[in-house]
């Protein structure tokens, strides 16, 4: 096996950085592109859209045992593998006009995002320790938050010169030269390599979803971020269709929704000695304001700027509530750091696929009304579940101080 070369360390570390974002450009890319793929290929919206909710779902599924896999059988030669495979189903959704084969494609997409990612996360911890890991592990959530904001930007320039195949054609290019990047530069990480047994690993994922305040947790930023994928599913349709604007304009809006979540989650860190139960309250109140203005300004007025104007507010409160949220989960078991992460991110995936999904189609999401509809219902039903879970959390802080 080909170990990691002392002289190929500093590439190798910044190549590793550049694979974070990789997930959201997996989804975010094709975004603007999803009204003509509906044309072209004869198949409904919501047709389309779930393109995009099978590959998060796989995503989320796939984060439960790939840690322990991983720590079993090395960060390397599955990362290749796993590049390789991304790019070949790339190409074919690209060449096979097909929705079926586009599904199948998505599942084993999300498979290997979540193999390559979770893997160069791994990476980082293998090779420091310290302030200096530290320092690395606070540069994730940035770097990741720059996907949303980049990929539906360019892939509204795609879909506008070339078509929504071009997307695909890009991830595939990109994939493909990272795996060039990664046989030169790149090698194994891991040191020690552990047995895998799967009864130890159930056993502590039982117990940790058995434990309400981290399970309600994450049932609360999966649907504060599906309050994000619903505006990313239905906004090409609303934009383009109803509204009459270009693929370019959706790519603007979804940079500003971006931007706006990466706002809310600075905010969340400018404050995070506050009160936790006051600051999630103002955000929900906020967040209540402005979307029962968006659905009343829809009686008298649908325009791409009442629209967006709602939503920046909107998501700016939710990537407030999500960074807060996020990380007590991620931090709530320090002694199964790893297994906990791959539990958050996975739960948190699934959840905001199955809400996303499941609400655009209940209410036929197709403009600013039924947007801000879609969005009451998610919220008032986030607020329910943190009552639940501020009160289990009392509890635990409690008993943490006795």
């Amino acid at each position: 096996m080909r170990t990691l070369e002392q002289n190929h360390q500093g590439f190798s570390t910044l190549l590793a950085l550049a694979f974070i974002p990789l997930s959201g450009f997996a989804t975010d890319i094709y975004l603007p592109s999803l009204p003509s793929m509906a044309n072209d290929l004869h198949v409904s919206a919501g047709a389309v859209q779930l393109s995009l909710v099978i590959f998060m779902f796989s995503v989320g599924v796939s984060q439960f045992f790939i840690g322990t896999l991983l720590d079993s059988f090395g960060r390397y030669k599955i990362g290749l593998g796993s590049l390789a495979l991304f790019t070949m189903t790339s190409i074919t959704v690209a060449i096979v006009p097909n929705i079926h084969v586009i599904y199948t494609m998505r599942i084993i997409q999300g498979i290997t995002i979540a193999l390559i990612v979770v893997g160069k996360r791994a990476y980082f911890v293998d090779l420091f320790s310290g302030e200096q890991l530290r320092s690395y592990i606070s540069l994730f959530s940035i770097i990741w938050a720059s996907a949303p904001i980049i990929a539906p930007f360019l892939g509204g320039y795609f879909q506008d010169s070339f078509g929504w195949r071009s997307n695909f054609y890009f991830l595939g290019g990109l994939s493909l030269v990272f795996l060039i990047l990664e046989l030169f530069y790149s090698g194994e990480s891991l040191k020690e390599f552990h047995p895998f047994k799967v009864k130890p690993i159930l056993q502590n994922y039982t117990g940790m979803l058995k434990t309400a305040d981290f399970t309600l947790g994450l049932l609360i930023i999966g649907i504060c971020f599906g309050m994000v994928i619903i505006y990313s599913l239905s906004s090409p349709f609303i934009i383009e269709r109803v509204l009459g604007y270009s693929a370019i304009t959706t790519g603007y809006s979804s940079l500003l929704s971006g931007l706006s979540l990466m706002t809310g989650g600075i905010i969340a860190k400018k404050l995070i000695r506050k009160p936790l139960e006051r600051k999630i309250f103002i955000a929900f109140g906020i967040q209540f304001f402005l979307i029962t203005l968006m659905i009343v300004t829809s009686y008298f007025e649908n325009s791409i700027y009442t629209l967006i104007g709602f939503i920046v507010g909107i998501h700016i409160a939710g990537g407030f509530i999500f960074n807060i949220l996020y990380g007590y989960c991620l931090s709530r078991f320090s002694n199964n750091a790893g297994i906990a992460s791959g539990l958050t991110g996975g739960v948190m995936y699934m959840v905001s696929s199955i809400t996303s999904y499941g609400f655009a189609n209940l209410f036929k999401v197709k403009s600013q009304l039924f947007l801000g509809v879609a969005d009451l219902s998610m919220l008032l039903i986030v607020i329910v579940l943190f009552v639940f879970f501020n009160k289990y959390r009392r509890i635990y802080v409690t008993l943490s101080n006795l």
